[in-house]
């Protein structure tokens, strides 16, 4: 992820990089297979030339999906996210690396149980999805720090350049994650086929020199000698020419850059910006990077949503369907052939890993929900697309022309843009000329085609572009050796069986479309309305013209079958490659035609044949009619799911069946009638509390872009924490004449803070998405002269700013207090210790990572992990039995935990979440987080928001057996806090295979050390 457009403009403006770039466009020398030698001698399994890649010596498009496993710490339902990808059409899936959750002390690099990554990269194989690399060091990706551990805010240099001690301190973390992804490169017989050296290389500022060619070579130098040998590629933040080949050293083999044409306004998901659809990028690749494969590395498949925010629904509506379907396609039109969609499944920023300009769920209004659902209509119609692409390979040598809207139509209301093959497969791209139109728009279309210029309808009519859509109308079209002139119905798959061919095609609804097959064969209507049908043969082709209608239409013509669908049928389409019953091949001819297609409602994750068994494997959310089409001639059963089908097959040859769903009875807890234990987790706060054991404030900063303002460094990262609630206490002696204390904190967008002395609440920040740091001054009660006193202030740390820019070191800005005053007394005079999460870098909790905890005392003393001491009888006497949703009466934080067993039954996918309710009026300013089983599985701002829904996975939840809540509740106004409501919910159960693994979660033990 990146800057937005606006942003990117602006820093452009600022630092008079535009002016860079451009010159950087205009001045390239470029070679037409730069480093050819060179690419030769590293591998032959991943080639290239102008039109795409060759993987293993074929040509292939490349259509990815983003996902990030470590926003899923669930490693057994990897797989089911990729088989949700697959069942797309999808071929490939790029990842992002999280550097901070593997190495959170400096030289010690862990990758165990769900940070390790061999399963992700074993999942892929087994089911024939190509990876894309793109470890970083630096990543962005909405993550803590853009994916930097905190530790290098000690850093003296300057991150991302080539200053030694940065690059020194990539150095483990490079050898090892590029170690690994080594070894399952295609040379390898892995699935990695693509490598990035860095994230968006493609801002700087401050006296940096930028673009870095040494800095930028090291990087690639550094993955070379972990063992990359599969090309590297860019992911450029716009098409600015950043080391695109040809360009000198720091070059990499493929270039590649980034879109998000619709920005990031989930406030407003209706409003298409104006001018914001791409209509230049065909030329810009061909002055940037000419000879390699027209590649976007992140195309816009989502938005993000900031702190108070809209909410993800709003984020999905905007980059909606209609989105897909005019954006997509206008990408198509400048002939890509690499292709990722940033994101297709979001995840969740569990355990503190996300920036600070957004909360827990990172669901980004993908095509794939936070729950794993694919009940969004983006699903579908990305299905739609790439299944049609992926059956299209004329279209990877089509070459792409300028877009017009005078040549192919008869309207210039609208535009087409042309990819014209050289003898066949020829694509017309066709919008509304404002692609924001809402418009229904009657046009005809001017088409060349092997039988010579045509006008179409042929048979009269016209065909209708509704608005906020987009089509790709087909000439000259190749199936399987017969011959589509055109057809203005679009393509969803087509197949060679046994017994004939099959194409799949279908249109909106109220659509005329026209079909014109370079045959003599008569047409046949084998399902459906005669009369709907309208046929007749011009100049040795058969034309057959219908109105979309939602009933299906099969006409055949020759050996040819062609289904006629509305779009919402064909949503329901899916076509498996026939693997095995663990593996499904990568995509070559042989195995793509080595499919078939199923009609089966809401997922068909895998087909196979064994002996005379053609089985399916599928998930159901309702009772659903089951269609085989092209069965295998040697298939004689049936079998879903591992049960046996009745079926019958039609004259058609197709397979029928009904799967009956009838939903479990599911039993959840009522969250408000178990037992709650409470304890107060913010004890710091009181007088006579013992902080010996606590880290002395005593350090000079190691912060080199942000200067003290206090004696000693207040700063949590110089005394190694970097994540969640951190803790401070200033000790001072009054002089009996102070009124006021003065304090400034900085814990990123949406942070808030607390001030107490003695135990009494002075005030808090109850924080806004606007600010970082906050300035406030806070009246004091009489002192008596001589006293000891000690200030406690609690400050929410929402994670470390991400570090685009290179130069600013944006993620240096610490965390902490920045500044201080209190009148009449010298600065020195308040001695301070702090703390965070237990250990800081020598973090205890292994298993959950360095991120998870933060400082609040339950949590250094491992609370909020299973089985904790307050549920043994009650044997601490500290403990008392009291709910969040009684809450606390005064300001401070309250820890409250409780447990339950859950019986979900097997074989059923139930999604699960804990809500918070916010129903006064104003909202309240008080911060909670939830932990399950020990990970910490939101954080709630009450006055901010919006999220108030939490889903959490089976595998961090024990579906069959016992789990283990807890709660922080930090009131920050002057009449505490108390959740409003707090319940368990579940949504649509779906019949699954899928078998889900509990992680491995450690239980409560007394730590060593702990304070």
């Amino acid at each position: 992820m990146k800057l937005t457009s606006i942003c990117a403009a602006a820093l452009l403006a600022a630092q008079a990089a535009g002016s860079a770039i451009a010159h950087k466009l205009n001045g390239f020398t470029i070679t037409e297979h730069p480093n050819a030698e060179k690419r030769e001698l590293l591998q032959k399994y991943v080639t290239w030339d102008e039109k795409s890649l060759f993987v293993k010596g074929e040509r292939i498009m490349i259509f990815s999906a983003e996902i990030h496993p470590w926003r899923l710490p669930v490693p057994s339902l990897w797989t089911d996210i990729l088989h949700k990808v697959r069942a797309l059409g999808f071929n490939a899936v790029s990842f992002y690396v999280d550097w901070a959750l593997l190495e959170g002390k400096p030289g010690e690099y862990r990758a165990e149980g769900s940070f390790a990554w061999e399963p992700f990269f074993d999942a892929a194989a087994d089911l024939g999805i190509y990876l894309i690399a793109r470890p970083g060091p630096y990543i962005n990706a909405e993550a803590s720090g853009g994916g930097f551990p905190g530790w290098l805010q000690r850093l003296n240099g300057t991150i991302r350049s080539s200053d030694k001690a940065y690059l020194d301190a990539t150095e483990n973390y490079v050898s090892h994650i590029a170690g690994v992804i080594a070894k399952y490169q295609i040379t390898n017989g892995g699935p990695v086929i693509l490598y990035q050296p860095d994230n968006e290389y493609s801002g700087g500022c401050c006296g940096q020199e930028f673009p870095n060619p040494d800095y930028f070579q090291y990087v690639i130098d550094q993955a070379r000698k972990a063992g990359i040998v599969v090309p590297t590629i860019s992911n450029d933040a716009w098409p600015g020419g950043h080391n695109a080949p040809g360009t000198g050293e720091g070059e990499v083999d493929i270039y590649g850059h980034d879109n998000y044409p619709i920005g990031f306004d989930c406030s407003n998901p209706d409003v298409w910006p104006e001018g914001n659809i791409p209509t230049d990028y065909r030329d810009l690749h061909l002055e940037i990077s000419p000879s390699t494969p027209y590649t976007i590395v992140e195309y816009q498949a989502g938005a993000f949503d900031p702190w108070g925010g809209p909410g993800y629904e709003s984020c999905a509506a905007l980059t909606d369907h209609e989105f897909e379907r005019v954006l997509y396609k206008n990408v198509f039109s400048f002939g890509v052939s690499i292709l990722n969609g940033y994101m297709t499944f979001g995840g969740t920023n569990w355990g503190n890993l996300g920036h600070p300009g957004g909360y827990t769920s990172y669901d980004y209004g993908s095509p794939i929900t936070e729950e794993r659902g694919i009940y969004r209509e983006k699903y579908s119609e990305l299905k739609l697309l790439a299944n049609f692409i992926r059956t299209s390979p004329s279209y990877l040598l089509a070459t792409p022309g300028n877009l017009t809207n005078t040549t192919y139509t008869s309207t210039t209301a609208l535009t087409v843009t042309p990819l014209i093959g050289e003898k066949i497969g020829s694509y017309f791209v066709l919008r509304h000329s404002d692609y924001r139109s809402q418009e229904s728009t009657a046009y005809k279309l001017h088409l060349p085609t092997s039988a010579g210029q045509l006008t179409i309808p042929q048979l009269g009519g016209s065909l209708t572009l509704n608005g906020r859509d987009s089509k790709v109308h087909l000439v000259d079209y190749d199936v399987a050796g017969t011959n589509i002139l055109y057809s203005t119905a679009e393509v969803f798959t087509w197949k060679e069986f046994h017994d004939g061919k099959v194409l799949v095609l279908y249109g909106g609804p109220g659509e005329h479309h026209e079909l014109a097959i370079s045959s003599k064969a008569n047409v046949k209507v084998l399902e459906g309305s005669k009369s709907s049908i309208t046929s007749k043969k011009v100049k040795g082709a058969v034309v057959v013209a219908w109105d979309v209608e939602t009933t299906r239409r099969i006409i055949q013509i020759g050996d040819l079958k062609v289904f006629l669908l509305d779009r919402n049928s064909a949503y329901n389409y899916w076509v498996p490659q026939l693997g095995t019953e663990t593996t499904i091949p990568y995509d070559t001819e042989k195995t793509i035609a080595a499919s078939i297609i199923v009609k089966a409602g809401y997922l068909v994750r895998n087909a196979y044949v064994k002996g005379r068994d053609l089985h399916i494997t599928a998930d159901f959310n309702a009772t659903t009619p089951v269609e085989v089409i092209g069965a295998p001639r040697t298939a004689k059963n049936l079998l879903i799911n591992g049960k046996k089908a009745h079926y019958s097959a039609n004259k058609n040859g197709i397979w029928t069946t009904e799967v009956a769903y009838s939903a479990p009875e599911i039993k959840i807890p009522n969250l408000e009638s178990l037992k709650w234990k409470y304890i107060d987790t913010l004890p710091e706060a009181a007088a006579d509390y013992d902080d010996s054991a606590w880290p002395d404030a005593d350090l000079p900063t190691q912060n080199t872009i942000y200067p003290l303002r206090t004696p000693t460094s207040l700063y949590a990262a110089d005394y190694g924490f970097h994540t969640g609630y951190l803790l401070f206490r200033g000790h001072f002696k009054a002089n009996g004449k102070e009124t006021n204390f003065s304090i400034q904190t900085q814990g990123g967008q949406a942070f808030g803070s607390s001030v107490f002395l003695d135990g009494t609440h002075l005030g808090s920040w109850s924080g806004s998405n606007d600010l970082q740091d906050h300035n406030d001054t806070y009246t004091l009660p009489s002192l008596t002269s001589g006293k000891k006193y000690t200030f406690t202030v609690v400050i929410d740390n929402m994670g470390l700013n991400e570090n685009w820019v290179v130069g600013q070191d944006e993620m240096k800005k610490p965390r902490g207090i920045l500044n201080y005053n209190l009148p009449g007394h010298s600065k020195d005079s308040i001695t301070w210790k702090l703390t965070g999460n237990l250990g800081g870098e020598d973090y205890i909790d292994k298993w959950r990572g360095p991120l998870n905890e933060g400082g609040l005392f339950a949590e250094r003393h491992g609370l909020h992990q299973p089985y904790p001491p307050t549920h043994l009888e009650n044997k601490d006497g500290d403990w008392e039995s009291a709910s969040p949703l009684t809450g606390l009466s005064k300001p401070g934080i309250g820890f409250y935990t409780t447990s339950f067993d859950l019986n979900i039954p097997s074989g059923w996918d139930v999604p699960i979440t804990f809500n918070i309710g916010n129903a006064t009026t104003p909202a309240p300013a008080y911060r909670a987080q939830l932990y399950v089983n020990g990970w910490q599985y939101g954080k709630y701002i009450n006055n901010i928001g919006p999220q108030t829904s939490f889903p959490v996975p089976e595998g961090i939840l024990n579906y069959h057996g016992k789990n283990w809540v807890a709660v922080t509740l930090w009131a920050q106004e002057s009449d505490g806090a108390r959740l409003d409501s707090f319940e368990l919910k579940y949504g649509t159960p779906v019949k699954t295979t899928l078998d889900v693994d509990v992680v491995d979660s450690p239980k409560y033990r007394a730590r060593k050390g702990v304070y």
